[in-house]
């Protein structure tokens, strides 16, 4: 079946309409194929462009003799162009072999028919081809279900999950992205396969997690496939259905997380961490004699298992450290109060504070009504202040301090931790706003400190 024929349907770049014209000069076929089509229909600039071709790997070599190419996967038929240092993969019309390890085929077969080619692709959506002058080329209804914000698998849904169970998590990725629901099939399918997700290695479910959470349809997924996500992040499940008997709250832990998961800023940290804040807590829980709920310690417990559970997708370690920091701090009762957020400045820095300020709004979004609109109110007093403060430049930190080690050493402070812990009380003081931050103040201060400590302890430690 041909439709859209015409720019109006798929606008194709220069470069990848010339590839398509070398290739179909050398006497081969050649497309424009997947999700570049997907995301052209869509009204959305593709991040690249793959083409399908008739021509055999060594064929598209010779096409393309006096351009550098790259041999990204010969064995299942692409080839890499560098078209002034824009990759393009150029891969052959191929029918795939027996999937033994649910993640590969054991071989594949070139074949001369784009159908043969389309016919082993996972999801309708992404089983389109496009040409300059033909048009598109949908033998699956793909570009229906775009219409209808549909997933649905090509052919038999079961059997695409047992070939490669990626595709599970995939059409999850894909509904949470594009906020698409799935076709009643494939989404029975999802749940009854999602045993094969273990297969997985962990850094390809980390990459397909971190664009779900990202995604406009991130809660809607979350909601209805918990069970999937359950099979590599099983430390969630505690929470589905799992009541807080809290004034503060009108939702159970896992409905709760979800909506704070749709609150926050579409950044994988920020995400990661509304995902993981509250997991703590079902180990947590205890209720008073009125029988009210509480959580008490869930922070550090709920840190815990997410540097579990970031170490098991083999999360990196800037990543990790931000999402675990943000997690322990996520209850930090945060008001507009100037010394307070100094503190904060000081022990976590300016871009976690920042992100401190997002997690809280966020989390305040899945609360009660009352305790939400309270919790809302403050954190934005008290980004206030913070914006202030990073205004003013006020001297939250070591490098802000207008004295540093060299000047207490002329004072006659001896070389070693006597000069640190003199400039952290110091800074302390400038932080609670009890010194000002000049050369004389804090070096008046300084001496003072130094001839008592001197006398008390003979200058190996700061009494506080």
């Amino acid at each position: 079946m041909e439709t859209g024929k015409g720019e109006s349907a798929v606008r194709i770049p220069s470069d990848v309409r010339w590839i398509i014209h070398q290739l179909e000069a050398a006497g081969h076929e050649a497309y424009a194929v997947g999700g570049c089509v997907r995301d052209s229909l869509l009204g959305r600039p593709p991040k690249d462009w793959d083409i399908t071709t008739s021509a055999r790997p060594e064929e598209v070599k010779a096409c393309f003799a006096e351009v550098r190419t790259i041999d990204t996967g010969l064995r299942h038929g692409t080839v890499t162009l560098l078209l002034e240092g824009q990759p393009y993969e150029v891969t052959t019309y191929r029918v795939d072999g027996v999937y033994r390890d649910g993640r590969h085929p054991e071989q594949v077969t070139f074949t001369s028919r784009l159908a043969d080619d389309l016919s082993r692709r996972d999801f309708t959506i992404c089983a389109m081809a496009y040409h300059p002058d033909r048009g598109l080329i949908d033998l699956y209804g793909g570009r229906e279900d775009l219409r209808r914000g549909i997933i649905r698998c090509v052919g038999d849904a079961r059997t695409r999950f047992r070939e490669d169970a990626l595709r599970i998590f995939r059409a999850l990725r894909f509904a949470s992205v594009l906020d698409f629901g799935l076709e009643p099939d494939t989404a029975a399918a999802v749940l009854d396969c999602r045993q094969l997700l273990r297969s997985i290695s962990p850094e390809r479910i980390r990459v397909e997690l971190d664009k779900l959470l990202c995604g406009p349809g991130a809660g809607r997924v979350l909601r209805a496939y918990r069970q999937v996500l359950g099979q590599w992040i099983p430390e969630i499940l505690p929470a589905c259905g799992f009541r807080q008997h809290s004034p503060y709250h009108a939702y159970d832990v896992w409905e709760h997380t979800v909506r704070t998961v749709e609150a926050a800023p579409a950044e994988p940290v920020l995400r990661l961490t509304m995902l993981f804040h509250d997991i703590g807590k079902p180990s947590c829980f205890t209720r008073d004699a009125g029988g009210r709920g509480h959580f008490h310690g869930h922070p550090a417990v709920s840190a815990r298992m997410a540097e579990a559970i970031l170490s098991r997708l083999r999360y990196d370690k800037h990543t990790s450290r931000q999402v675990l920091e943000l997690v322990r701090l996520h209850d930090t009762w945060l008001a507009p109060d100037v010394v307070r957020i100094r503190k904060l400045l000081h022990a976590v820095g300016p871009e976690l504070t920042g992100k401190l300020f997002a997690v809280q709004c966020a989390d305040a979004a899945g609360k009660a009504e009352k305790a939400a609109a309270e919790q809302t109110e403050r954190v934005r007093a008290a980004k206030k202040v913070y914006e202030e403060i990073l205004r003013r430049g006020d001297c939250c930190t070591m490098d802000r301090l207008e004295i540093s080690g060299r000047e207490l050493l002329k004072m006659g402070v001896p070389a070693g931790p006597a000069v640190g812990r003199l400039l952290n009380r110091l800074l302390d003081k400038v932080i609670e706003g009890k010194l000002e931050n000049t050369p004389a103040a804090l070096l008046q201060e300084a001496g003072a400190l130094w001839k008592r400590l001197a006398s008390q302890q003979g200058g190996e430690a700061v009494d506080k």
